[in-house]
């Protein structure tokens, strides 16, 4: 009776440690795991262990607020699930070899204030539902091989504090409304094929105390930073 009394005890610390966090939360990360071959990380998840242990994970009021995996050999895709992260704050998969298209569920996690996904091999476009992330302040996804259009819901970012598409295959028209945000710091565009940035341009100086025009810095003050490609269309 004894033993079975320690065994059950035993076992109830072992799914205390494992439940820390909701199922559907630890499915994600377990699926963000399996999507970008996390046995070849740099710093891999120790998947027998408590999601505390886990390299780049932060938990807060037992959910996962930050997945930080910056440089760590990521290979794959990011899962649709990862909408299940719905207290994430900050996701930054920078650096890595990340594939594939960006999942319209990203969109779902209103919680995101930083999205970081620079230099990876991200195609497609950019999801419209992007337009949801109503308390994103640094959207990140320069150096991928992003094409087509920067959806219209984009400028429903109102508390946007970067916004950074440089060097994708992008085209058509900037966001207008997001240009004449008085909160945005950095608006670096360039190395893409956007059709009105000399219209940009003109907003941004309005408002705005660094400029680069293509790669070449016209004048700084130590604010905002501003990186917009010059065009020959006349708009």
């Amino acid at each position: 009776m004894k033993k079975l009394t320690l065994t059950i005890y035993l076992l109830l610390i072992s799914v205390s440690l494992f439940a820390q966090i909701p199922e559907s939360e630890l499915n994600a990360l377990k699926d963000l795991y399996q999507s970008t071959q996390g046995d070849q990380w740099k710093l891999s998840w120790p998947m027998n262990e408590p999601v505390t242990h886990w390299e780049g994970v932060t938990i807060t009021n037992n959910h996962v607020t930050e997945v930080r995996m910056l440089f760590n050999n990521l290979n794959g895709e990011i899962p649709s699930s990862i909408n299940q992260l719905n207290h994430l704050k900050v996701l930054e998969l920078s650096f890595n070899n990340i594939s594939g298209e960006l999942p319209e569920s990203l969109g779902d996690i209103k919680t995101l204030e930083v999205l970081a996904l620079n230099g990876n091999f991200i195609k497609g476009g950019i999801p419209a539902s992007f337009g949801n992330l109503i308390n994103l302040k640094l959207l990140h996804l320069s150096s991928n091989e992003l094409s087509g259009e920067i959806p219209s819901t984009i400028n429903n970012l109102q508390n946007l504090e970067v916004f950074n598409v440089f060097q994708n295959n992008l085209s058509g028209d900037l966001p207008l409304e997001l240009s004449r945000s008085r909160i945005l710091r950095e608006f670096i565009v360039a190395k893409n094929n956007f059709k009105n940035t000399s219209q940009i341009s003109k907003i941004l100086l309005s408002h705005s105390a660094v400029v680069y025009l293509d790669e070449n810095k016209l004048h700084t003050t130590g604010k905002p930073v501003i990186a917009v490609e010059g065009s020959d269309d006349g708009n």
